[in-house]
């Protein structure tokens, strides 16, 4: 089902360049903040390509987009970033420190171009929704550049790890390229350029369904560029560069993948007042609070603890509000999930981002889901600790603390055809954009 295909990609050369001074995180992640700071690490870092900034004086003839299609073109002259001599897959592995915890785990998987599928055809499986303007951005940007410097992050399921076999066994002599990123994960790089191994990896790949884990907008943008090239083509052609997109590629049953909360705050709603809010939701959630007494971050420690060890049995999610106190919010025992989610499918009815999109914040605060699509009200943030800082400092009323959707949960959503809020998941570590780079040419 699944097709791949070994690429020549386009990479940093680091006879040139200090890889960790060009690399970055994909875009989607980059604050203003990220962005002043990779500019500053060197004139040839991704930031312009990966995440520019528009100008005052921007114009059709000279903008975000044409700068970064004018930088990549000045850096491949000169030599900075050069294409491989032999189409290769790329063994990708990432080893580091699971947040919050003292955990290390390593994350192996491969780099390749897939066929760009319609989601009708069964063989790529979305989690999430998507939103109009990233994607927006992106096709804009594409059309430009004609270069995908950003990885999909793709799940197949593999149970006899016959593919991580096939990676470890690359992986035995020292990695060609090394490199850490700011948050001290140590990602590693092997072109496999042996016809053999590229063989038989694409031969496992064949009857493999694909699920998208991180990328969605990504996706989609490859979708909506392969049908304006097909428009005005006049049909497809499946050997054109544009029916492919690179992916890279982890197995679903294999150790290493962690996904991380992404917690939800809330502001700008008129007459909010927690008491209230609480009592509307009273005959589907029990709730406990957590009251401060001298030393806040014991408090906060079992409120984190509890958050996490109830909602093993129980649907939790917590929530703060200021006013001296966080709260647990426990599903009821006796509330009856298809009456109050009559619209969700079975598995989606047990997934608390779910409870959260459709019960607190539509029930209980009036968000509608449509409000939630244009981002009215809702911003995401991935640490508990800066979701908690937003409501302190006054730029939001209310925190929303969630627990992580399990891999195994998001895959089974996936290939059922279900569709998850969006910000569901978070997987842990990013892909690091320009590792390597898929130029759109004949």
């Amino acid at each position: 089902m699944a097709e791949i295909f070994p690429f020549a990609a386009y990479r940093y050369s680091a006879s040139r360049v200090k890889l960790e001074d060009v690399l970055t995180q994909p875009y989607d992640k980059i604050t203003p903040e990220m962005q002043e700071h990779y500019a500053a690490r060197s004139p040839y870092n991704l930031i312009p390509v990966e995440k520019g900034k528009s100008l005052p004086g921007d114009s059709p003839e000279n903008n975000v987009y044409t700068r970064a299609a004018r930088r990549l073109e000045e850096w491949m002259a000169a030599g900075i970033v050069v294409r491989d001599p032999a189409p290769s897959l790329y063994a990708y592995f990432q080893e580091y420190a699971v947040p919050g915890t003292s955990a290390r785990r390593e994350r192996k998987g491969f780099i390749a171009l897939g066929r760009v599928e319609d989601y009708e055809a069964g063989i790529v499986h979305r989690h999430e929704r998507t939103l109009a303007g990233p994607k927006a951005d992106r096709l804009e940007l594409l059309r430009h550049t004609h270069t995908h410097t950003g990885q999909l992050m793709m799940l197949y399921p593999d149970p006899a790890r016959r593919i991580d076999a096939l990676l470890e066994q690359v992986s035995r002599v020292p990695a060609p390229v090394e490199v850490r990123d700011e948050y001290s994960v140590r990602h590693r790089l092997w072109p496999i350029v042996e016809p053999e191994i590229q063989q038989r990896i694409v031969a496992e790949m064949a009857d493999k369904k694909l699920i998208i884990a991180d990328g969605h907008h990504r996706y989609e943008t490859a979708l909506a560029y392969r049908d304006e090239c097909r428009a005005r083509e006049g049909g497809a052609n499946p050997a054109a560069p544009h029916e492919k997109v690179m992916m890279t590629f982890f197995n679903s049953r294999a150790e290493g993948l962690t996904i991380l909360p992404t917690h939800r705050v809330v502001a700008g709603l008129a007459g909010f007042e927690f008491a209230a809010f609480r009592k509307r939701l009273a005959t589907i959630f029990d709730w406990y609070a957590y009251p401060f007494t001298d030393d806040r971050a014991e408090v906060l420690e079992n409120f984190r603890h509890d958050l996490v060890a109830r909602g093993r049995g129980r649907r939790a999610i917590g929530l703060y509000a200021g006013g001296g106190a966080f709260y647990l919010f426990l599903l009821r025992r006796d509330a009856d999930l298809e009456e109050i989610l009559p619209e969700a499918a079975p598995l989606e009815r047990q997934l608390d981002v779910v409870l959260l999109h459709r019960v607190l914040l539509e029930r209980g605060l009036g968000i509608t889901a449509e409000a939630v699509s244009r981002e009215a009200h809702i911003t995401y943030v991935r640490e508990l600790d800066a979701a908690l800082a937003a409501v302190d400092t006054g730029a939001a009323q209310l925190a929303c603390l969630l627990n992580p959707v399990d891999v195994e949960t998001v895959c089974e959503i996936a290939l059922g055809g279900g569709v998850l809020p969006q910000k569901s998941t978070d997987f842990y570590p990013k892909l690091l954009s320009g590792l390597a780079m898929y130029r759109l040419e004949e």
